[in-house]
């Protein structure tokens, strides 16, 4: 029975890693065979400035979006676990966007975030004059500011938590009754029980998830910022390793340069589990769980 995952495992996983391993330290266009450099590859990128931007941008997104999504999902879980007339239509609207094509999703979103006539910024003017805000201030340019472009990619990603909403909601639901009837008996405050019942027990779920995130987190911006900002604007304010890599393989065939890369990548998902599994391991040892 784990032969067909097994299969899968060493076809779609295993190999496809192993032979990025091996072009990383290559100089490989695809027209020509492989030539070995060595870590040749690895020193141009520490000294590529686009690979330094493409990096930095990848790891604010993960360090801004994780956290905010896993928290908005830990929101709405608590929010609609119970039984209530419309809780399952919300429940709806919270995982809905989770299953829309990552392409027709930042299509979007490029309605949406349009500056001139999008609905997003035609809401903001509600109440204001000139085609200001009601606070006088110039609506976000969402697809031609950097900052603003930036934040519009994090706001995108926010919509898609729908998987970590319905892992939280199921997790949630499955906590003992009696905890909390002991906790009402003892006259504790919401917050008490958040921070004394809830918290510590849905924590193993919360770390599974948050690791999950910021492994796709890597991989989440290449749709979104290659549909909506192209990497911009310039210079390179929305390009993501993931687009450094797409497009240094497959627009300037450097396959070699674009594997190494990929690498720099891999070993930053490491580093963020193992991060995470340690922060996760101290809080269990001061809860004792």
């Amino acid at each position: 029975m784990l032969a067909p995952y097994l299969v899968g495992l060493v076809g779609l996983v295993l190999l496809p890693a192993a032979v990025t391993l091996a072009l990383a330290f290559t100089e490989y266009d695809l027209l020509r065979p492989p030539t070995w450099v060595g870590l040749d590859n690895v020193t141009a990128l520490l000294d590529d400035p686009v690979f330094r931007v493409s990096l930095t941008n990848s790891l604010v997104f993960a360090l801004v979006a994780v956290p905010l999504r896993v928290l908005l999902a830990l929101g709405l879980a608590l929010l609609l676990h119970r039984r209530a007339p419309g809780v399952g239509t919300a429940r709806a609207a919270a995982v809905l966007p989770a299953a829309v094509p990552e392409i027709a999703y930042g299509l979007l979103w490029l309605w949406l975030l349009n500056p001139l006539y999008g609905p997003i910024n035609q809401l903001l003017r509600t109440g204001g004059e000139n085609g200001l805000t009601a606070l006088g201030r110039t609506p976000p340019q969402w697809l031609t500011d950097p900052t603003d472009a930036r934040a519009a990619i994090i706001l995108m990603s926010l919509f898609t938590m729908g998987e970590t909403f319905v892992v939280l909601l199921a997790a949630r639901r499955a906590l003992p009754r009696d905890v909390y009837e002991m906790a009402a008996l003892e006259d504790a405050t919401g917050w008490d029980v958040f921070r004394r019942v809830t918290l510590p027990l849905m924590a193993p779920v919360l770390a599974l998830l948050a690791v999950r995130d910021a492994i796709a987190s890597l991989h989440f911006s290449f749709v979104p910022a290659f549909v909506v900002t192209d990497g911009g604007p310039p210079p390179y304010a929305t390009t993501y390793l993931s687009l450094f890599v797409y497009r240094t393989a497959f627009e300037y065939l450097r396959y070699g340069y674009a594997a190494a890369a990929t690498l720099v990548m891999m070993l930053l998902t490491v580093a963020a589990v193992v991060v995470q599994w340690r922060v996760f391991r101290r809080y269990r040892a001061f809860y004792r769980l």
